[in-house]
C-alpha cells in the first residue's frame, strides 16, 4: 500500500496548504502530480524532501532535449547481448578442445533476454513499493515524450523491450510521481489530463522569510531583513533573469558566518552578488546602476 498520509512539509521544506492538498490528492488517486512555476519555487525539492522525510526510495529522471521513453522505462542492451552470444560460442569451441578455462558473461545468459534489459527510473519505481519518482523539467523534452507516456500513466504498466515482460502496478501501490515544468513549452492537453495539476507562485517576502528560517534558523533577523530587501528589489527591476529562492539561500549561506554588522555591510556593498545575478547583461546593469552608489540602492530597495 502506497504512503498516502497527509504531508505538510518538513523542517527543510515549506509546503503551503494548496500544494500539500494537491500532493495528497495525487498520491491518494494514484496519479502523477504536475507542478508548474518559474525556476526556484521549490518544484524539484518537494519529492526530494518528501522522500527524505518519509524514508522512501527516490528515483529521478532529469529530462533533456533528447529524452525518450526507452531511457525512462527500459532499453535492451544489444551490444552486451551480442558480446555474450559470441562468448558462448567461444566457450563451446574451447570445450571441444578440452580447455578448462572459460570466458565470463558476468552471470548473464543469452537465452534469457531479461538479463539484457536495462531498467530505467520508471521501471525501478514501479517495482519498488512505496517509492517516489521525480520527472524533472518535462518541458525540456521533445513533444512526443509526454505523449508517449500517456499509455503508461493511464494503464500503470510498461512493456519491457525484447523480453515482453509486463511491469504493472495497482492504483493503491502506484509510486508517488512528481512531474515538474518551467513552462518552456506548453504540455499536451491529454497529458495534463492524466495528472493532478498545481502551479507554484513565487513566494512573497513574508513566505520567503519562513523559507530562510527553515534553512538558516540561527541567522540574524536584521541581516535577513536587509538581504530580502535587496533580493526583492532585484526581482522588481526587470532583470533578464530574476534571482530565485535557491540563490538567496546561497547568498545568505555565504554571509551567515559573519558578525551581523559586517554581514549587513557586505550586503549593502552587494558583495557576492554573483550568487544572485546569473547573466553578463544583468551584472553589468547592476554594476553600472547600483555599485556606483550602493547606499542609494539600499534606500530604493527598502519598501516605504
Amino acid at each position: 500500500m502506497a504512503e498516502t498520509s497527509y504531508w505538510e512539509g518538513s523542517d527543510k521544506y515549506l509546503c503551503d496548504r494548496e500544494l500539500a492538498q494537491a500532493f495528497h490528492m495525487a498520491r491518494t488517486l494514484g496519479m502523477p502530480l504536475l507542478i508548474e512555476g518559474e525556476p526556484g519555487t521549490g518544484k524539484t525539492e518537494l519529492p526530494i524532501h518528501y522522500s527524505n522525510d518519509r524514508k522512501l526510495d527516490l528515483h529521478v529522471y532529469p529530462v533533456g532535449s533528447k529524452s525518450n521513453v526507452d531511457q525512462f522505462v527500459a532499453r535492451f542492451d544489444h551490444v552486451k547481448y551480442l558480446r555474450d552470444s559470441q562468448i558462448e560460442i567461444l566457450n563451446a569451441q574451447r570445450a571441444e578442445k578440452d580447455l578448462e578455462t572459460k570466458l565470463s558473461t558476468g552471470g548473464r545468459n543469452p537465452e534469457s533476454l531479461a538479463d539484457y534489459v536495462v531498467k530505467g527510473p520508471a521501471t525501478q519505481a514501479f517495482q519498488s513499493p512505496n517509492s517516489v519518482l521525480l520527472i524533472d523539467e518535462i518541458d525540456k523534452a521533445p513533444r512526443e515524450f509526454p505523449n508517449d507516456l500517456l499509455y503508461a500513466l493511464s494503464h500503470r504498466k510498461f512493456i519491457m523491450p525484447e523480453s515482453g515482460e509486463t511491469i504493472e502496478v495497482s492504483e493503491e501501490e502506484m509510486p508517488a510521481i512528481v512531474i515538474t515544468s518551467n513552462r518552456e513549452q506548453e504540455l499536451p492537453t491529454a497529458f495534463k489530463g492524466r495528472c493532478i495539476y498545481h502551479y507554484i507562485h513565487f513566494p512573497d517576502q513574508e513566505v520567503m522569510r519562513q523559507i530562510v528560517e527553515k534553512h538558516h534558523p540561527t541567522i540574524n533577523e536584521k541581516v535577513v531583513d536587509v538581504a530580502l530587501d535587496v533580493f526583492y528589489h532585484l526581482r522588481r527591476v526587470g532583470l533578464d533573469r530574476a534571482p530565485t529562492t535557491r540563490e538567496i539561500l546561497n547568498w545568505l549561506k555565504y554571509i551567515k558566518p559573519l558578525a551581523p554588522k559586517e554581514a549587513i555591510q557586505k550586503i549593502e556593498k552587494l558583495e557576492g552578488i554573483g550568487a544572485l545575478i546569473k547573466t553578463q547583461t544583468d551584472l553589468e546593469r547592476i554594476q553600472q546602476g547600483v555599485l556606483r552608489n550602493p547606499q542609494d540602492f539600499m534606500r530604493r530597495s527598502t519598501p516605504n
